[in-house]
C-alpha cells in the first residue's frame, strides 16, 4: 500500500473505530504525513523505524522549535500511528511505546471576576436580534461552563427547557447531561420568542445558535462577536475564559470538585483540580 493510502487508513481507523473529535483526527493524521515525509527525506522505511530512530526524530522537531506541549502531542499521535501499523502487519512493535512523555508543567487558567462576566455580559445591545442571542450564547457558556465547539454543536432537540438540561456532545462525541439555570432558560424563551424567528427568515435549521444569514453560528462566528463585547466591557480573555470561571466561581461558592468534574465533562479529575489553585478575583 502507498504511504497515501495507508494514511487514508489511518484516519478512517482513528474516525471510525477510536471514534476520536475531529480536531484530534486532523491534528493525528498531519504528524503521521509528517512523519512519513521524514522517513522519505532520511531514507529511513517508516516499516523499520525504531524507537532510538523516533527519539532523534522528536529531537529534531524540538530544534525546529516544537514546544514540550508540541512534542508531547506529537508523542501521543505517533504512538497511535505506530499501533495502527503493528495492526496493519506492517510493524513487529511499537517504537513509541517506550518512549516517555515529556512532563508539561500545568498551566493555571485565567478567569473572569463576577463583576466582569457581568460588564461582558451588560456589553451586549438587546436591541437586535443577534444581540439577544448573544446575550442568551454568552450565558449559557457561562452559566453551563461549555466548550465553544459544545455550544455550536447545540441542536433544538437538545434543549429540555421543561426539565431544564440540555444534551451536550463534548470531545470525542461524549454526550452529557448539563443542568440549566432559570436565567439562562429565561433568556433562553426570550432568544426562541424574539431573536430565533427574525433571523431564521422562515428556514428550518436544527442548529440551536444562527446567524443574521439564518445559517448555523460558527465558532469563528462566536469568537469574533465575544471579541467585540470583551473590547467594549474593557475585559481581557477568551471566550474559554468564560469556562474556567464556571468551575472557579462553582467551587469557590461550596460546590464539590467531583460534581464540577462532571458538569465539565472531564475524563480525569486532576484536570479539574487545577481550578481549586486558580488566585482570581471575587
Amino acid at each position: 500500500m502507498p504511504i497515501s493510502g495507508l494514511l487514508e487508513a489511518f484516519t478512517a481507523y482513528l474516525t471510525a473505530e477510536l471514534r476520536l473529535a475531529r480536531a484530534t483526527v486532523a491534528a493525528y493524521a498531519l504528524e503521521a504525513r509528517l512523519l512519513a515525509e521524514y522517513c522519505g527525506s532520511t531514507g529511513c522505511p517508516l516499516e523499520r523505524f525504531t524507537t532510538a530512530q523516533l527519539i532523534e526524530y522528536l529531537v529534531h522537531r524540538q530544534l525546529e522549535g516544537a514546544s514540550r506541549k508540541t512534542t508531547a502531542k506529537c508523542l501521543s499521535a505517533l504512538r497511535a500511528f505506530f499501533a495502527f501499523l503493528v495492526r496493519e502487519s506492517r510493524m513487529s512493535s511499537n517504537p513509541a511505546e517506550r518512549v516517555q512523555t515529556p512532563r508539561i508543567p500545568r498551566r493555571i487558567p485565567e478567569v473572569f471576576s463576577r463583576e466582569e462576566v457581568e460588564r461582558l455580559l451588560a456589553a451586549i445591545d438587546l436591541n437586535t436580534p443577534g444581540g439577544v442571542r448573544d446575550r442568551f450564547l454568552f450565558e449559557l457558556i457561562y452559566s453551563c461552563g461549555l466548550r465553544v465547539s459544545e455550544a455550536s454543536g447545540l441542536t433544538l432537540e437538545r434543549i429540555y427547557r421543561q426539565d431544564k438540561f440540555l444534551r451536550v456532545a463534548g470531545k470525542g462525541g461524549k454526550e452529557r447531561i448539563v443542568p440549566v439555570g432559570d436565567l439562562a432558560l429565561e433568556w433562553l424563551e426570550r432568544y426562541l420568542r424574539e431573536a430565533r424567528p427574525a433571523l431564521a427568515k422562515g428556514r428550518r435549521v436544527r442548529a440551536l445558535f444562527i446567524n443574521h444569514l439564518g445559517e448555523p453560528l460558527t465558532r469563528k462566528g462566536m469568537w469574533k462577536r465575544f471579541q467585540r463585547y470583551a473590547r467594549e466591557a474593557g475585559v481581557a480573555g477568551k471566550i474559554h475564559t468564560l469556562r474556567h470561571s464556571f468551575a472557579t466561581h462553582l467551587l469557590r461558592g461550596g460546590a464539590d470538585l467531583r460534581t464540577v468534574q462532571v458538569l465539565l465533562g472531564h475524563a480525569d479529575i486532576g484536570t479539574t483540580q487545577i481550578y481549586t489553585h486558580v488566585d482570581g478575583r471575587e
